[in-house]
């Protein structure tokens, strides 16, 4: 049975060591380009947080929503992604712990062989309807070397499962996360 294709970005589903799933606040630069929940961020030299390109290193964490204060209306709004508009007050919630597991679907076949491998994610984009990431795990997968994401297993999801088959689920953790690196101050 074909897998059903519905990007959804990263998922947080469990934590490694069975504590809870939290998120922290950091600023966004009114400059800042549109996030979406499930988005890859990284870390930004002023203390805040951007999108992650696809081969961004130092992933600070999993974008999740934010607050502003909306430049047009003056109302306080909470969004599932950030529009980049030109509020000055905007904060992201951001999943920042390293020991997080996320859901993600693949853009292509990936197999079981790939458990313990790395990859990339694939795409930076998302839906303004829903406020939903639509970055997937890359189906170019590295045996060795670094890249942003260490899949560590497939997904239970029974309508994404089938590893034949391009748009299976799969379960990953940050590999190049920013808390994680040993290297830079």
């Amino acid at each position: 049975m074909a897998n059903s294709d519905g990007a959804f970005g990263l998922r947080p589903v469990r934590h490694l060591t069975g504590g809870e799933i939290r998120t922290n606040e950091y600023a966004i630069a009114a400059s800042a380009s549109a996030m979406y929940t499930g988005s890859l961020v990284i870390a930004t030299a002023a203390g805040g947080c951007a999108i992650a390109a696809a081969d961004s290193t130092d992933i600070l964490g999993v974008f999740t929503g934010c607050f502003y204060t909306d430049p047009t209306s003056s109302k306080p709004t909470w969004s599932r992604y950030w529009p980049s508009n030109a509020a000055t007050d905007a904060v992201a919630f951001v999943c920042d712990d390293p020991d997080v597991v996320y859901e993600v679907q693949t853009d292509g076949t990936v197999t079981d062989a790939a458990i313990n491998a790395n990859a990339d994610s694939a795409g930076v984009s998302g839906s303004t309807t829903t406020g939903v990431s639509t970055t997937e795990l890359s189906e170019t997968i590295t045996g060795s070397g670094t890249a942003q994401l260490r899949i560590i297993g497939r997904s239970k999801d029974p309508d994404n499962t089938d590893t034949s088959t391009a748009n299976s689920n799969w379960y990953v953790i940050i590999n190049e996360h920013a808390y994680r690196q040993t290297t830079g101050t």
